[in-house]
């Protein structure tokens, strides 16, 4: 029996949209790279290395990224300066910068403190057991590497951007992660730092 020839027509149309749909769909590097410039005074051209108190963005998932200047958008996660900067983004630039950073080849920190290196790496990896802190490579992998939207790449992070941000969960300054406001207002000080600064050594 031969297919009738509208229904044919009428379903390669219908396929020829849903690809043209994805291809608009689909980041541009090139127009990331040049809607970054917004973002270069504080997370540098490549979203690498700058001040220890901005996160380095290279190699970070596209959709956490994409979450978090969302969150800065709806006030669910607070900061002066990124929610002015995320205002001025619509949904096309949000996936064309985040798709640019997360474009980059991850960059190598290091652990700087040998005096709490053996404590970070005892939480990393096996938590805290009699306050019921859950060990940090559970959600975000042995090495650091994270997983999509909802647990970033910490490996090589500035150890003191995570420092802030623990600090900025258990105070409940940073109220967009309600697990990860859990976890750190069961960690003291020494703990925060010791996690942070051996985070930073992951790769």
């Amino acid at each position: 029996m031969k297919t009738p020839v509208r229904p044919l027509f009428a379903t390669l149309l219908a396929a020829a949209a849903l690809v043209s749909a994805r291809a608009a769909d689909a980041p541009d590097l090139a127009a990331g790279a040049e809607a970054s410039a917004m973002c270069q005074g504080c997370h540098m051209a490549d979203g690498s290395r700058g001040l220890p108190e901005n996160p380095i963005l290279q190699a970070q998932f596209p959709e956490y990224l994409a979450k978090q200047l969302r969150e800065y958008q709806s006030g669910k996660r607070v900061n002066e300066i990124m929610q002015g900067m995320a205002a001025a983004v619509d949904d096309k630039a949000i996936r064309d910068i985040t798709a640019f950073y997360g474009s980059k080849a991850p960059v190598a920190g290091e652990a700087r403190n040998k005096d709490t290196v053996l404590l970070g790496e005892a939480i990393w990896r096996g938590g805290i057991a009699d306050r019921k802190i859950p060990a940090c490579a559970g959600c975000h992998g042995p090495a650091g590497a994270g997983i999509p939207i909802q647990y970033p790449r910490v490996a090589g992070q500035h150890a003191e951007y995570t420092e802030l941000q623990l600090r900025a969960f258990r105070s409940g300054a940073r109220a967009n992660n309600a697990q990860m406001a859990g976890v750190a207002a069961k960690m003291n000080d020494r703990e925060i730092q010791a996690v942070s600064d051996y985070a930073a050594g992951l790769r």
